[in-house]
């Protein structure tokens, strides 16, 4: 695998049908052009992904949810105008552009506009390659499934850099600015459902669509296994006054044990301290850092209070707990 900082190489290797290891806002993904069933077929493979779980196709502009979707609600559209680009995926009735091989066999598509400047030089550079201002790039967290998401080029270095081959490209783009993966809206149905919690919160979708949001919904969406982003480590979730009893509770050495969280919150003495976040942005931004850091230091358990479930505190709290299944 070939790592640049050259979004042209990583566009090149894609419009070939090669994989590329891309830097967003919110995690890197495994890229493969959404239209090309082989290559996607390496993503699942390389991912060790089951088949029946979509992929987000991601687009260089918003005006390219018209080419991927139909039947939008104007309440779409208004999220996509208020959101995009940044770390919303919205969720779809899919036209005859997305293939089974990247909706999971299902009627719909996750579709999101990256903010990420180097995500977006790479869509623009392979739409003008292959002619097709519209193309997508399909592309899950580049981690092996279930386990926790890269966040940067070192991370998918260790996840992926036994399985990805020569003419596949890893993009450096720094550290990811958000940290967890982008919010998942259904739009399909009468009202917005949140599949699965990012940094734009429930208050802020209901906000731009005027629509309470629902709670239900028979559509499939990444992330969304009840056991998910974890470490090898034992994760468990306390409130900050049973900490230092959780962490005596565990019957392990203090050196075999990781505490994560906010600053505010006291170390029990002889643990491993794996962060401590000012506040609840900064802790999505280290959450998936610090969870590694656990694996490498070879912790056996990691001890976890989470925020407070507001704002991107939903979503640090929602990986929090799929790590602990």
């Amino acid at each position: 695998m070939l790592r640049t900082d050259d979004p042209d190489v990583a566009a090149a290797a894609l419009a070939e049908g090669h994989l590329a290891a891309l830097p967003t806002e919110t995690v890197y993904g495994l890229g493969a052009r959404a239209d090309l069933p082989r290559a996607v077929a390496r993503v699942y493979a390389a991912k060790g992904r089951p088949a029946d779980h979509p992929l987000i196709v991601h687009l260089l502009d918003p005006y390219a949810l018209l080419a991927w979707g139909v039947e939008l609600p104007e309440w779409a559209g208004a999220l996509a105008e208020v959101f995009w680009p940044g770390p919303m995926t919205l969720v779809v009735r899919r036209s005859d552009r997305a293939g089974d091989f990247v909706t999971g066999g299902q009627d719909t598509v996750a579709l999101r506009v990256p903010a990420h400047p180097g995500m977006r030089a790479v869509l623009r550079a392979l739409g003008e390659r292959v002619g097709d201002d519209a193309v997508g790039i399909a592309a899950p967290s580049a981690n092996r499934f279930g386990r926790v998401s890269p966040t940067t080029a070192d991370h998918v270095l260790a996840e992926l850099g036994d399985v990805l081959g020569a003419d596949d490209v890893l993009l450096d783009g720094g550290p990811s600015a958000v940290g967890v993966e982008s919010t998942i809206v259904d739009c399909t149905g009468d009202r917005p459902v949140i599949l699965r919690p990012g940094r734009v919160a429930t208050r802020g979708v209901e906000a731009v669509t005027g629509l309470t949001c629902g709670e239900r919904s028979a559509v499939r969406a990444p992330g969304t296994l009840a056991s998910h982003y974890a470490p090898r480590a034992r994760v468990q979730l306390v409130d900050a006054v049973d900490l230092e009893a959780a962490v005596g509770g565990l019957g392990l050495p203090a050196a075999r044990t990781g505490v994560l969280a906010l600053a505010e919150i006291a170390t029990p003495p002889g643990v491993v301290r794996l962060a401590a976040p000012a506040d609840v942005t900064e802790y999505a931004q280290v959450l998936y850092a610090a969870l590694r850091e656990a694996d490498a230091l070879e912790l056996e358990a990691v001890v976890a209070v989470p925020p407070d479930d507001a704002g991107i505190g939903e979503a640090v709290a929602d990986r929090l707990r799929r790590a602990a299944h």
